[in-house]
């Protein structure tokens, strides 16, 4: 494969190269007829475009056979010379190589053709390399990012298929225990089970949700909670509903509300209160929040769970510095979970 078609791996065309190759021998050719060269303006430019041309396929014939880049240098720019002044003679510019056969009586000839053909030929390369390192960056930017989003994506169905069984059973279990004892309580788990369930299928497979669709999976799953810890759980969902159609990820607000229920009201002898909030930031940011009055921080409600590792790294992922997972302690006890993420509203997805 030539040098430049290596430069050129990100699919830049011929013509792209040529055309550089052409400005760059212009220069050339002004350059020779400042410093004195062998004629004029009009003879000057035709010898450096010959030069050019003769030094490029060389360069990419060389590169071709397998030649090292700096052994390609030696041998294209002194025979490119050479054979550009021979080249330019047939089309009437008089032929100037006898002169560099008597390098003493013609040094500066010379060695001003070796230096713009050299440094022409070096910038040209560099060019192309500097395109080709840009090109091979963003490809693997994009190969991290895609990385990134498989990982992301196979985390999240695991989160999903941790959070549903662990729930599920639990449910199906007071549900069975409630059968005898109050059917008419049972039957309202069931129902709440059953918008629980119509809600979460297929959210993970879409790439966003709205805000209201996340509610109809939280909701439910509070009152389910709060029937099976009676008076240990109270709790209220405060979201105007001109942020319903806020969209963000999916899966964000229910590992939050598990937490909290998991490591601060069940963990708390006497329960406490959940209450999920949702408001437009200072910043004009999404600050959605999961507050709890439970047992407080623990080394889970800290972070350190799957859950809500998972929740910072998608945030970090999708939004950068705008997205962001915070906790704090609750006064007088209990742990505030905050989301920040950008306010897109649906119809901007549509």
């Amino acid at each position: 494969m030539p040098v430049f078609r290596r430069h050129c791996e990100f699919n830049r065309p011929l013509r792209h190269e040529l055309a550089l190759l052409f400005v760059v021998n212009q220069v050339v050719a002004l350059l020779l007829t400042t410093l004195g060269g062998p004629g004029s303006l009009f003879d000057n430019v035709v010898i450096a475009n010959a030069i050019g041309v003769l030094i490029w396929a060389q360069y990419e014939l060389l590169s071709w056979l397998g030649l090292p880049k700096l052994l390609g240098h030696v041998i294209a720019v002194p025979v490119g010379i050479w054979g550009g002044f021979k080249l330019a003679a047939l089309f009437g510019v008089a032929d100037i190589s006898g002169r560099l056969a008597d390098p003493l009586a013609n040094w500066r000839l010379i060695v001003s053709c070796l230096l713009l053909a050299g440094t022409a030929t070096v910038v040209i390369v560099l060019y192309f390399r500097a395109l080709n390192f840009r090109a091979e960056l963003a490809a693997e930017q994009r190969r991290s990012a895609d990385a990134r989003q498989s990982e992301t994506a196979a985390q999240l169905a695991l989160l999903q298929a941790q959070i549903e069984p662990h729930f599920l059973f639990n449910t199906l279990a007071n549900v069975r225990s409630l059968i005898v004892a109050n059917p008419p309580l049972a039957q309202t788990m069931l129902d709440h089970l059953n918008g629980y369930l119509r809600a979460s299928l297929g959210r993970t497979r879409r790439p966003r949700a709205r805000l209201a669709d996340e509610l109809q999976i939280v909701e439910p799953l509070l009152a389910i909670a709060a029937i099976r810890l009676q008076a240990r759980l109270r709790y209220r969902v405060d979201v105007a509903e001109t942020l319903h159609d806020a969209v963000l990820p999916p899966l964000l607000l229910q590992p939050l509300v598990e937490n909290a229920l998991e490591h601060g009201i069940e963990a708390a002898i006497d329960g406490g209160e959940i209450v999920v909030r949702a408001e437009v930031s200072a910043e004009g940011l999404l600050r959605l929040s999961v507050t709890d009055t439970g047992l407080g921080f623990t080394a889970e409600a800290n972070g350190d769970g799957v859950g809500l590792a998972n929740v910072r790294q998608r945030l970090a992922s999708l939004y950068g510095e705008q997205g962001r997972l915070a906790l704090y302690p609750n006064s007088p006890r209990g742990v505030i979970a905050e989301l920040m993420l950008p306010l897109h509203r649906e119809e901007e997805h549509a």
